[in-house]
């Protein structure tokens, strides 16, 4: 009887354990499957896309969701001249880049004294950039045309950049205040023990430090600058100014739709976007991850 008590609480004690580790394989392998049906949900639609841009009209229109018989270049070669890509992708190019330099550095100087100044006025001026990130832009799309053409900067490159700059820089300073806040102070008390003013203080000590949270605004206000058609297809007349995606917008025709000819143009609009990801995002991911961990 002893023996056989004493050997009891071992077996429980082994076989106890099985149990937990299959409910743990089971969740993982549940979490493999769901995450394999998002990875399809996301690729197969780019897939189709390319695919349906290589095909010739006849074979899209013989069987749109078919298996494709002939592919061609051809639709790609058209609307690369019919879309005016060199031209219009030099000046998306430029409206993205200026916008982002001028978001950045505008939203960082602003976020710091606002996460260092604890006065009331200051708590006050945080909320009102946090309301402005709720407004949306078909809201001020009137007004803002009246301001540009009072300002004569209707057509013109700086207006459109005025514009991007005044849109995203609610979210960039409240993007650039929450990171700065979680920076130790002690950082700038010993900058200033060593005769740093303020100026110097951020220049030095914690511009290099908003690497991560700016790269992930800069890849937020990338896409959406370089996607957006509303600002440029209203501010920008001058058919020599408009983006890729004004451009791409011209073959969309409200009563029918040509896939052959919509979706090449389209491929080509994201195309220096997403070369230009490819090439940095090893950067982008590193500041993604180490915003993360701070």
């Amino acid at each position: 009887m002893t023996s056989e008590t004493s050997r009891l609480p071992v077996t429980a004690q082994v076989t106890s354990p099985r149990k937990p580790r299959r409910a743990g394989r089971l969740g993982s392998g549940l979490g493999t499957a769901l995450l394999w049906v998002g990875t399809a949900l996301f690729v197969l639609p780019f897939l189709f896309t390319v695919v349906t841009s290589l095909r010739t009209a006849a074979d899209v229109a013989r069987a749109p969701l078919g298996v494709p018989h002939s592919f061609t270049l051809k639709n790609f070669s058209d609307a690369f001249h019919q879309i005016h890509y060199g031209p219009s992708t030099l000046n998306t190019l430029l409206i993205t880049g200026l916008s982002c330099v001028c978001i950045t550095v505008l939203g960082s100087l602003a976020g710091y004294p606002l996460a260092r100044i604890t006065a009331g006025w200051s708590t006050a001026v945080y909320r009102l950039f946090i309301l402005g990130t709720s407004i949306p832009v078909f809201v001020v799309v009137a007004p803002l045309y009246l301001l540009m053409r009072d300002m004569n900067l209707l057509d013109t490159y700086a207006g459109v950049v005025f514009i991007y700059t005044a849109i995203n820089l609610p979210l960039a300073v409240f993007f650039y205040t929450s990171f700065i806040r979680s920076i130790p102070v002690d950082l700038e008390e010993a900058a200033a023990l060593d005769g740093c003013g303020a100026f110097r203080t951020f220049f030095v000590v914690v511009l290099p430090l908003l690497r991560p949270v700016t790269s992930t605004l800069l890849t937020f206000v990338a896409l959406q600058v370089w996607n957006d058609l509303l600002v440029p297809l209203v501010f920008l007349q001058d058919p020599g100014k408009r983006t890729v995606m004004v451009n791409a917008y011209s073959f969309i025709d409200p009563h029918t739709v040509q896939p052959t000819t919509l979706f090449p143009a389209a491929l080509l609009g994201v195309l220096p976007l997403l070369v230009i990801f490819v090439f940095f995002q090893r950067q982008v991911v590193a500041g993604m991850s180490a915003g993360a961990v701070k």
